[in-house]
């Protein structure tokens, strides 16, 4: 009869990780590209400066769809990581641009 426990908890260790594991989300392939790296995600797209606000460390944006995101092209603000990104920067200007997410903020690094 000793062996219907030990039996018993075998099984249960052996089905619970492969459903904790699918629970997760990360249990086919490679990580997706926000995950696991140790560094947010950076997306590359094209845009017309429409504004600049110096003093918040922002520019608005006319950008291209972005795929990755499933975002269609649209008007947004996007922070700048370094203000001195702001000088390269003119209303009406078409720009290639890189931005991560940080928390809340979409944030231009590299502009193009």
């Amino acid at each position: 009869m000793k062996l219907a426990p030990t039996l018993l908890a075998t099984l249960i260790a052996a089905t619970a990780s492969p459903v904790y594991a699918q629970g997760k989300g990360h249990d086919h392939g490679a990580p997706p590209p926000c995950c696991d790296t140790g560094a947010p995600a950076a997306f590359n797209t094209s845009g017309v400066v429409k504004k600049l606000d110096p003093a918040r460390g922002s520019a608005s944006i006319t950008h291209a769809p972005i795929p990755e995101l499933k975002w269609p092209a649209m008007t947004m603000v996007f922070k700048v990581k370094d203000k001195a990104l702001l000088d390269r920067l003119t209303v009406e200007k078409k720009i290639d641009f890189s931005f991560v997410r940080e928390g809340k903020d979409y944030v231009i690094t590299a502009v193009k």
